[in-house]
């Protein structure tokens, strides 16, 4: 037989499972609970997309746990107004990536045109997990790694995090356009930093 407080909990989560967002963001400010619902809803996507920057599951789990911790004690300065909670997330994630690569400073290598072709062409999951078994996949994100922070941002949250162009847009605090112009001139950059490492090898 269930107790009260038992259906008490039942409820609760039911009831966060048809809460939107902003909902959810407001209510965890004064409910753990509440969070726990986000957390619930976006862990696997923001596992999913460090795990697709850095291809390590250790990696991947110091990043999500890391973007949660910080979304969580910020959670004050989400604007519910402004891009969604999801973009948001993304957003913070991206920026830890950026954090753990300068942290880790990991040795660079000298492939990487088929990775870069694969991103640069097509932008989808499918071709990178192609490259990724002849060991490409690592070379391009090593490139990626010396790009400006906000190039890294740009190519992380629309390529790899499954964020269509107007999300990636909204996550990046930008306009549509400006984030094309972004895109593109990262492009740029990481075919620059790819031949560079071919280059020097």
């Amino acid at each position: 037989m269930v107790g009260s407080a038992e259906l008490v909990q039942l409820s609760t989560e039911d009831e966060f499972v048809t809460s939107d967002d902003g909902e959810l963001v407001l209510r965890a400010q004064s409910d753990p609970s509440a969070f726990g619902a986000l957390y619930r809803r976006y862990v696997g996507r923001i596992y999913s997309f460090a795990h697709r920057r850095t291809w390590t599951r250790e990696a991947a789990e110091d990043v999500t746990a890391a973007t949660f911790e910080r979304a969580y004690r910020h959670l004050d300065r989400f604007d519910a107004e402004g891009a969604g909670f999801g973009p948001w997330l993304y957003r913070i994630a991206a920026n830890e990536l950026v954090d753990h690569y300068r942290r880790e400073g990991r040795s660079r290598s000298s492939r990487g045109q088929r990775a870069l072709r694969a991103l640069a062409d097509e932008h989808t999951h499918d071709d990178l997990e192609g490259v990724e078994r002849d060991g490409e996949i690592q070379d391009m994100l090593a490139a990626l790694d010396k790009l400006r922070p906000r190039y890294q941002q740009a190519l992380t949250l629309r390529y790899l995090s499954g964020l269509s162009a107007d999300d990636a847009a909204e996550a990046m605090g930008c306009s549509k356009p400006v984030l094309a112009v972004t895109l593109h001139r990262a492009l740029s950059a990481l075919r620059r930093a790819v031949e560079h490492d071919e280059v020097n090898a």
